[in-house]
């Protein structure tokens, strides 16, 4: 059997499920974008007078029938990477970060592409970080009209693995889907190999914005699996009780995801969700405050029974420093969402209300995330029942450091974790420098950053993909430049862009 953690029963996961679908058919949705709503239209889809479209239990459960139970991610050379569903649990850094607290001077500022290209360099390498995400902005480096595509951009040429992402603007998908097209042999081969999750945002009180709703067809349409992700502020625009919210939060995702199937039957969708409390003395909204991550164990429940695959916002913290309370909620809330099967997980390196990134909190979340995976394998006999010969063994011996058994079986079963954790004791440790959490961080991000290979991209593939993101500029400007590897030399990989934008200009 597998460890699993339920906050739900059967019965009362049915009704959730059956009240949302009720809420959906008899109050519905604010549809903002008018060629989603029009499809909505299209496909029968009843309105109300004030313009509300209603989805009927008919078609939501045609939608559901539809939607996959799982699928499988591609890296950037369009090698299977990972399998999103069942019981599969995959980390990836938390997104829509501003901040970056700088490692090398203790400074929390405004994120540039400079750290930007680091972290990617750096989660490039991180083993149990299954595939990356656009996590944090690059602010004034670049215009916003563009940005999103900037960092697609960073993460394709300094890293093989799988890509979060998501257009800021209405119509930022195509250019998006464009450059990762340049890795696939066609449009068909990326629909058939995705690269990339990208989240689609409910604003809550059950509508949808225009960007959201032209970015969900945008994706759709070109073969991007999307992630559902309602921001359910519990106590503002949701119930402070855990089942209303639960209600609140299946009634929006479950929506995205029959938009989605009437857009194209078999897309791939996440029952997704980035939960919070609002606390009205504080005027805060903490995500990893405890009622939050019990509605996260809740709605994956729900996402589990609906048969879909699901994500999560846990695995972070609220903290603004790597402390003790920055481990505590990141290892406390990775292993809930471990123990209810979350698919994927968004979090590892995220502080601070999902606005600063920390690059030694990454390698310390990698391995937090290393130790909850082990956790969380399937518990079964290994050669250890009946035990009795292990019993007359370590009574004849007084030790089985050296049985058949445990030199079979040690290297899989016992986790060691990097030198980030400590597990010294304190001579060694004093020996070694007496060095805190911090300090063990910051120097695996330096060991790192120092060992990372630089990937061979197609030079004109590059010059292509800087073309795209200058052509979508308001105005003609240079590409902001990109630092070459820690102990590698060679031109800052910029020159492309800007030999192409004084092309451009002309």
């Amino acid at each position: 059997m597998r460890p699993r953690i339920q906050i739900l029963d059967d019965s009362l996961t049915q009704q959730i499920i059956a009240e949302a679908k009720r809420i959906l058919a008899e109050v519905g949705m604010e549809i903002r974008g008018p060629a989603l709503k029009q499809r909505l239209l299209d496909a029968g889809l009843p309105q109300t007078p004030d313009g509300r479209i209603l989805f009927p239990p008919d078609i939501v459960e045609r939608a559901l029938a539809t939607a996959p139970r799982s699928f499988t991610l591609y890296d950037r050379d369009g090698n299977a990477c990972a399998e999103i569903g069942g019981d599969n649990v995959h980390f990836t850094p938390a997104s829509s970060g501003l901040k970056i607290l700088d490692h090398r001077t203790g400074e929390t500022r405004l994120a540039n592409t400079a750290d930007f290209v680091e972290y990617v360099r750096l989660g490039d390498g991180l083993s149990n970080i299954a595939y990356l995400a656009t996590a944090f902005s690059t602010n004034d480096d670049i215009e916003a009209l563009v940005s999103d595509a900037w960092r697609l951009y960073l993460c394709l040429t300094n890293s093989r693995k799988p890509i979060v992402s998501g257009a800021f603007t209405e119509h930022g998908v195509g250019r998006m889907a464009d450059m990762m097209q340049f890795f696939r042999h066609d449009r068909a081969d990326l629909i058939a190999r995705p690269m990339s999750i990208f989240t689609i945002t409910a604003t809550g009180m059950f509508r949808y914005s225009e960007d959201s709703c032209q970015n969900l067809i945008d994706c759709v349409e070109a073969g991007i699996a999307v992630e559902i992700v309602p921001v359910t502020l519990m106590g503002l625009i949701a119930p402070v009780s855990l089942v209303g919210a639960t209600v609140f939060h299946t009634v929006d995702t479950l929506a995205g995801v029959v938009m989605a199937q009437i857009i194209k039957p078999g897309a791939p969708v996440l029952f997704g969700g980035a939960p919070a409390e609002f606390h009205m003395r504080a005027a805060t909204s903490p995500m990893l405050g405890i009622q939050a991550l019990k509605l996260d164990v809740a709605y994956a429940a729900i996402g589990k029974a609906l048969g879909l695959p699901t994500q999560a916002y846990m695995a972070l913290s609220d903290a603004k420093f790597l402390d003790a309370q920055a481990g505590a909620e990141t290892f406390g809330s990775a292993l809930m969402a471990a123990l209810a099967s979350v698919n994927s997980v968004s979090g590892p390196g995220m502080l601070d209300y999902v606005l600063t990134f920390s690059l030694p909190k990454l390698v310390y979340d990698d391995d937090l995330c290393g130790q909850v995976l082990h956790f969380v394998r399937e518990v079964k006999p290994l050669d250890d029942l009946p035990t009795m010969e292990l019993v007359r063994e370590v009574m004849a011996e007084q030790h089985l450091i050296t049985a058949e058994h445990t030199m079979a079986h040690w290297p899989q079963e016992l986790y060691m974790p990097s030198p980030v954790t400590d597990r010294d004791n304190r001579e060694n440790w004093t020996r070694a420098g007496s060095k805190d959490l911090v300090r063990r961080a910051t120097d695996e991000v330096e060991r790192r950053l120092a060992a990372y290979e630089p990937l061979e991209t197609d030079p004109l593939i590059i010059d292509e993909m800087q073309q795209i993101i200058i052509a979508g500029m308001s105005e003609v400007a240079p590409l902001p430049e990109v630092p070459t590897p820690a102990g590698h030399t060679g031109a800052a990989t910029d020159d492309g862009g800007r030999r192409r934008k004084r092309r451009f200009a002309r």
